[in-house]
């Protein structure tokens, strides 16, 4: 889906802001609490403008830094980013997912098409849904991922990757993303 190079460097900075807001939040002075898990994980997304219907997957950093992505056997499911809030709760809220596959198209292979003011809703754990519209859809270079309209300001942000295909490299040369606003 995305350059391991630009994907590192977003990662990096997203993780480097995290630390230092959490220890600017603190003094420094206290140890580290440990991160302890959501009460409630998104479990489903839906987007009824598109007939989407997907399964949800937890998705970290991998042991070189990169966010994980859901793997290509699973092509209708997209993945949630838990270093991001669960969706509903205030902050940003990370869902990826692949546009296609070597055979077929994936869960996003429509996303560019939402519409604004189109309704997403997220299915929880703890049985609540999060309701929210979407605001825009911007498809940017890779060279110009936008990190911190997608990883540090509020709302949900869906992830793919879109633009032309650049055969030598077997990667899309841009990300589309759909910004949208809780209701």
């Amino acid at each position: 889906m995305a350059d391991s190079k630009w994907f590192k460097i977003i990662v990096a900075g997203f993780v480097t802001g995290t630390v230092m807001f959490a220890l600017a939040g603190r003094g420094g002075d206290a140890p580290e609490e440990p991160r302890k898990a959501p009460a409630a994980v998104p479990q489903r997304l839906e987007i009824p403008s598109l007939s989407i219907k997907a399964p949800l997957m937890k998705l970290g950093l991998a042991g070189d830094g990169e966010v994980e992505l859901p793997p290509f056997e699973k092509p209708a499911t997209a993945g949630w980013f838990d270093q991001s809030v669960v969706p509903g709760e205030t902050g940003p809220s990370v869902i990826i997912g692949h546009v296609d596959t070597k055979t077929a198209p994936a869960v996003f292979y429509r996303l560019r098409q939402v519409k604004k003011g189109a309704a997403i809703k997220v299915v929880r754990s703890d049985g609540k849904t999060a309701h929210y519209k979407v605001d825009t859809v911007e498809q940017i270079s890779k060279d110009d991922f936008p990190a911190e309209r997608v990883y540090v300001d509020d709302g949900l942000r869906l992830v793919t990757c879109g633009g032309a295909f650049d055969r030598s490299t077997h990667e899309y040369l841009d990300n589309v993303i759909v910004y949208a606003s809780l209701v």
